[in-house]
């Protein structure tokens, strides 16, 4: 079943996809049926390109229309779309492309890939980054999604796509432990079961309007382009890949926008431009994800009555796991609720055994949004996710951090995410993040990075270490604070904590610089 055909044939005037204008042209609203024949003819477009059963192509594009046509249009032809962030720099696109040009033997041979590799961009950006890397073939994405087809002329058009659970779609590209970028497969089967799951969870419908706020190579931002399909529901592409808390401001409150993912930082910009003013009044679900979200960032939230629904999900798992709705959240502000219909959580303790109810461990996760890792195969079907948490007496998961960022202090471990909550309770400090450095007589000590609530009034450090120790255990305290502009932050606005370490090792621009 292929959802966008399915969304054509089921209601092929309703509106699909709305590019917002910013000029005197107004708004450019295109149907089901449009979006469908953009998506026959962009895949035909590639079959005369040579892509086929097994082809990666490669994408350097800001989410918008073309990135929507083309993540239907290649599952129709048996191609799968690897989504590179816009935002990477020249040298981590180059990077990730060399990797997938070098096709089996090559550093993502387990991903499948084959080569020669096709990367479609716009032409500007093929121009720059074509020339660096062998292998690769660059085409101007305007080349193979383009003006809608005349319908007379439809005899390219193919069979009516067969989809199975295990058609591939996507290869996202993640970090990887060894710093070369780690594949991680999405079927149709996966995207299908997360569509689902996430539609029932958050009451989605036809009517709902999400505006398209995070990147494509972001599990979330492919997951919700896939969604809009599966539910009929509208996608709005507005200002390309930067986002404008004071244009979705605007948009939210003319209705324009009803639904958006948005990570922590996101959100906080949001409030930053809102003032004191309450969320819009037509804003019906901001679904918060993609890193951990500071407590007193929630509550500042809840406070000004915006609809926050907290998730917690991962690439490996087709992005949502667990979700807690508005409603639910307002009831249990930090919980992400229950796991999605068809998935299962298990929390073990550090020896492997279950823990139980209220008892941290690791978060392992199963079922029919799981990629088809072999890692996963080997494990019986489970997934193990490396995040930290523990499921309350009701059902409910609370998330407490990952497992790799636990910091070892005479022979205490300490929860980075309990480190930076105190530090967070303290009325200067806007932004927090802790990490461990070798220690010789701890074995690590936590230092901390600090952004001021007023910067032209930042506090004393002396000040944030004696709010340590009324905070916190002796072990947990931070024995070095430094003061910064902003945290650093990867282009999914996870904060960087390598490069936080590498700060504390060689003092010298400020880590954000």
């Amino acid at each position: 079943m292929d959802p966008l055909r399915e969304a054509a044939r089921s209601d092929p005037s309703g509106p699909a996809a709305v590019v917002a204008g910013r000029t005197a042209g107004g708004d450019r609203t295109f149907s089901w049926r449009e979006v469908d024949a953009l998506a026959d003819l962009a895949a035909f477009r590639l079959t005369q390109l040579g892509v086929g059963p097994g082809s990666l192509v490669a994408t350097l594009l800001d989410p918008g229309l073309d990135a929507f046509v083309l993540l239907h249009a290649l599952p129709r032809v048996g191609g799968t779309l690897v989504p590179l962030h816009p935002g990477w720099t020249e040298v981590e696109q180059v990077r990730a492309l060399t990797l997938l040009a070098a096709g089996p033997g090559g550093g993502l041979a387990s991903a499948g890939a084959v080569s020669p590799l096709l990367v479609l961009a716009p032409d500007a950006v093929g121009r720059a980054v074509g020339a660096k890397v062998p292998g690769a073939g660059f085409v101007d994405v305007e080349e193979v999604v383009g003006a809608l087809p005349d319908p007379d002329a439809a005899a390219w058009r193919p069979s009516d796509p067969d989809l199975g659970p295990d058609t591939p779609v996507a290869l996202i590209l993640t970090s990887g432990s060894t710093g070369l970028p780690r594949p991680v497969p999405l079927t149709h089967g996966n995207l299908m079961a997360s569509a689902r799951g996430a539609a029932h969870r958050l009451r989605l419908d036809p009517a709902d309007r999400w505006l398209a706020s995070l990147a494509v190579a972001h599990v979330g931002g492919l997951a919700l382009l896939h969604r809009g399909a599966v539910v009929g529901s509208v996608t709005v592409f507005d200002g390309g890949g930067r986002f404008d808390p004071a244009r979705f401001l605007e948009l939210a409150h003319r209705g324009e926008v009803t639904h958006a993912s948005l990570v922590p930082v996101m959100l906080q910009r949001l409030l930053d431009a809102g003032g004191k003013s309450e969320a819009p009044r037509g804003l019906r679900c901001v679904l918060l994800g993609g890193a951990a979200t500071p407590a007193p960032l929630l509550d500042r939230a809840l406070a000004a009555r915006w609809p926050v629904a907290l998730t917690w999900g991962m690439t490996e798992a087709s992005s949502q796991v667990a979700t807690a709705p508005p409603d639910q959240l307002r009831r249990k502000p930090g919980s992400v609720g229950r796991p999605l219909p068809g998935l299962a959580v298990r929390v073990v303790r550090s020896d492997g055994g279950e823990a139980k109810v209220g008892e941290v461990g690791e978060l392992l996760v199963s079922g029919p949004t799981v990629a088809p890792l072999p890692a996963v195969e080997a494990a019986g079907g489970w997934l193990r996710t490396g995040d930290l948490g523990r499921f309350d007496v009701d059902g409910d998961l609370w998330i407490t951090g990952r497992a790799s960022d636990r910091i070892l202090s005479g022979a205490v471990t300490v929860e980075p995410g309990e480190v930076e909550a105190a530090l967070l309770r303290h009325p200067e400090v806007r932004e927090a993040a802790v990490v461990g450095m070798p220690d010789p007589e701890w074995g690590e000590q936590v230092v901390a990075f600090v952004v001021p609530a007023h910067p032209a009034a930042p506090p004393e450090v002396a000040d944030l270490v004696a709010h340590g120790r009324m905070h916190l255990a002796s072990a947990k305290r931070p024995r070095v604070v430094h003061l910064v502009p902003a945290l650093p932050r990867n282009a999914n606005g996870k904060v960087d904590r390598g490069t936080l370490r590498k700060v504390a090792l060689s003092p010298g621009p400020d880590p954000a610089g």
